[in-house]
């Protein structure tokens, strides 16, 4: 039997953080691959882009493959880096969105990877490369996400709300959460430590100052009753917090991973998101996985559900599909695997065709994690949809 009491921790960053400065910019490289395809009248089913970016000190780079319309040049790519830069909120002197220097080392896709995707086995489009992807949902919140990772994210939109408003202009871009969230017979109940590094641009502000500051969007982001007199608070806990951003921490494409999906309340597969085309997997079958999961849950099939998919480089189909309820479920686990493959082609073009992929989307899910979001606040991500509920609700019968 499962424990019923614990805590569980779930950090996040936000915009400004160095790594996710990082997956911003490649995003929005990746946009602007979609965007030129689709103004010059390219198949947008036919771009490619893994793009990585490093960031330090008043310095960009950023390297990998592409396959896309000519009319994408370095001038272009120089130009969308600096525009997401700018909008995220870096005129520091460290780090400033029209003095860094920009370095720009992309080169055409390997022809022996586009084979593989391009023939799919000479029936259908295969895989971008091998892997697993795993999805999940829990009634725990309502975009049946996990808790902690939830309200930490919720934290930080706020905070950046304020921030971008001037309404907080005290704040600067780069930050951290983390909540602790105390869990009585399997449900979250409460937070007992709350954790916030906020850069500021005053040099003079303290710890305190910052607590003052920090607070009453922290008690606005959580549910009532989660803060009480016993919940331990640690704001800007090392002090002051002025140097901040790519001038104080390198960052890099793809390494917030865990900020990006369930913050360690669920499996992950390994594979970044950022950067990448959705012919691969690492991407869009880890979409697909959430928004089947999501279903499953939200069809009250399970309260909790985990979904594995894996495939091979070149291989159309999923090698193997997983469903776990951990002991929610109200129908059979195969069972749920087997209505899974039936209502949704999970085949890397059924899942770009059915959630409509080959679009420049991806910026915006750079920060703030990838899933869990207000389908119509974010403008449309088709993988948080529950229109397959339906579905399955027949499919299980």
């Amino acid at each position: 039997m499962s424990r019923k009491n614990y805590l569980f921790t779930s950090e996040s960053v936000s915009e400004g953080h160095p790594d996710k400065v990082c997956d911003r910019i490649s995003d929005e490289i990746v946009d602007l691959f979609y965007r030129e395809a689709l103004e010059q009248g390219m198949d947008p089913a036919q771009v490619r882009v893994a793009c990585e970016t490093f960031a330090t000190t008043n310095r960009i780079i950023i390297g990998g493959e592409t396959r896309g319309p000519s009319s994408v040049t370095h001038a272009k790519i120089e130009d969308a880096a600096r525009r997401a830069i700018k909008s995220i909120g870096y005129e520091q002197n460290g780090f400033h969105w029209q003095t860094a220097k920009v370095e720009i080392l992309l080169h055409e896709q390997s022809a022996d990877i586009a084979q593989g995707v391009d023939s799919g086995a000479k029936k259908d489009e295969g895989a971008g490369d091998q892997g697993i992807m795993f999805g999940y949902a829990c009634d725990e919140t309502p975009a049946l996400m996990p808790a902690p990772l939830y309200y930490a994210q919720r934290i930080l939109q706020l905070l950046a709300e304020a921030r971008h408003s001037g309404k907080e202009k005290a704040l600067g871009p780069d930050s951290k959460s983390q909540v602790t969230v105390q869990y009585k017979n399997g449900k979250p109940v409460g937070a007992t430590h709350i954790v916030v590094s906020h850069q500021h641009i005053d040099e003079s502000l303290t710890s305190d100052d910052m607590l003052k500051l920090v607070k009453p969007y922290v008690k606005k982001a959580l549910p009532a009753g989660w803060i009480t007199k016993d919940t331990v608070w640690h704001v800007n806990p090392t002090g002051k917090f002025f140097i901040g951003g790519p001038d104080g921490d390198a960052g890099l494409t793809g390494r917030k991973i865990i900020v990006d999906t369930y913050g360690g309340a669920a499996p992950h597969g390994g594979g970044a998101f950022s950067g990448k085309d959705p012919t691969k997997v690492d991407r869009s079958a880890a979409y697909a996985a959430r928004y089947l999961a999501k279903n499953v849950v939200a069809a009250g099939l399970a309260r909790q559900c985990t979904i594995q998919l894996s495939y091979a480089i070149g291989v159309s189909k999923p090698l193997s599909i997983y469903v776990d309820t951990h002991g929610t479920g109200k129908v059979a686990e195969a069972k749920l695997e087997k209505a899974i493959a039936k209502v949704m082609d999970l085949s890397p073009r059924g899942i770009r065709t059915h959630l409509a992929l080959n679009r420049p989307i991806y910026a915006r899910t750079s920060s703030y994690g990838h899933f869990g979001r207000a389908v119509e606040k974010d403008g449309g991500f088709s993988w948080e949809k529950t229109d397959l509920v339906k579905a399955l609700k027949a499919a299980v019968k």
